[in-house]
């Protein structure tokens, strides 16, 4: 059992824990051009053990980008492409009937794997977003009245496109809240994008990656020791105040963030700057969470977790901006 922000991380663990996280971006890289901040987001929440959504434009990678994720932990890889008329058991499995034997066999769904691409969340129904879900959160499916457990490790990525939202189902707030981070992936840099080129005129973004990968004892090391990584009593504080801000209350309250501001942070916010923090000390070759560790993180973990009023969305006030507000409100330790 680990000895879950205690801290007790000796050195030739941080230098063994450097190397895989170094092993892992550097197959990532192979495939994926550019994108760093897409790169830390997935490593950063493979090593929390929580889920991410992405948000973007077509075309930016993401199907890629998790497909090799998979492929530089040795772990098994499903994408699931959401439609209006894709059901429960399309994802999770269900029974089939053997007129043979007379019983019946169970043939378990996509969902199983230890990297899922759920593509475009918001085409799927209500419903079938609840079944997934749940799935992320219990980390196991019934069918037929018998629970199967997910893979170990087991990551989510959904996606969704800003664009084309007709006959979409937008994600509730209580199911975005679920996803440890959402990140808005943006359009590659003029170099970025000729490097792409340059890669697949020449076949080398086909080719098969040839470094080996890290195997899943592996990560469920790095999950373990980012469990392990110290948190200051200042820190946690830090990030409460924070999440308070967001609620309204916090050591010094922002005047008129009632107005922008419908419903702050839950608990779910607090927990997450933590994890995420914890994983990023990790990446850094550190024991211990800095507060800028937390700060780095602010809007990829709080973007989906605050509700704009309809003031806010009418005069385009970002998440970003209100999330930024908070930041600098609430004093650093």
């Amino acid at each position: 059992m680990s000895q879950r922000g205690q801290g007790n991380i000796t050195q030739e663990e941080l230098s063994r824990a450097a190397g895989l996280v170094n092993q892992i971006n550097q197959i990532f890289d192979t495939k994926v051009v550019g994108q760093n901040e897409l790169r830390l987001s997935l490593v950063s929440t493979l090593l929390a053990g929580g889920h991410i959504l992405l948000e973007s434009v077509p075309g930016l990678a993401k199907t890629t980008a998790a497909e090799t994720l998979a492929g530089s932990v040795s772990g098994s890889f499903h994408r699931i492409q959401c439609t209006p008329d894709l059901m429960p058991n399309d994802i999770v499995g269900t029974q089939i009937y053997n007129y043979g034997t007379g019983s019946f066999t169970t043939q378990l769904g996509p969902v199983h794997a230890n990297v899922v691409l759920l593509d475009e969340i918001n085409r799927s129904s209500a419903k079938t977003q609840s079944a997934m879900l749940e799935a992320m959160q219990e980390r196991q499916t019934t069918i037929g009245g018998t629970e199967y457990r997910l893979p170990d490790p087991f990551m989510v990525l959904a996606t969704q496109n800003p664009i084309e939202e007709e006959g979409t189902y937008v994600l509730p707030e209580a199911q975005m809240d679920r996803f440890l981070m959402k990140q808005i992936l943006s359009y590659p840099s003029p170099n970025d994008e000729v490097e792409v080129l340059n890669r697949i005129s020449t076949g080398k973004q086909d080719a098969p990656i040839a470094q080996a990968p890290v195997s899943l004892a592996d990560v469920k090391y790095l999950q373990d020791m980012t469990d392990r990584v110290y948190v200051d009593e200042a820190i946690k504080r830090y990030i409460v105040d924070v999440i308070n801000t967001t609620r309204g209350g916090g050591p010094s309250p922002i005047p008129g963030l009632s107005g922008q501001v419908r419903v702050g942070a839950s608990p779910r916010g607090s927990i997450a700057l933590m994890r995420v923090a914890q994983a990023l000390a990790v990446q850094a070759g550190r024991a211990f969470v800095v507060p800028d560790d937390v700060k780095q993180v602010r809007h990829r973990v709080l973007r989906h977790r605050i509700v704009r009023t309809f003031d806010a969305l009418a005069n385009n006030v970002a998440v970003e901006e209100i999330i930024d507000a908070v930041f600098d409100t609430v004093p650093t330790p």
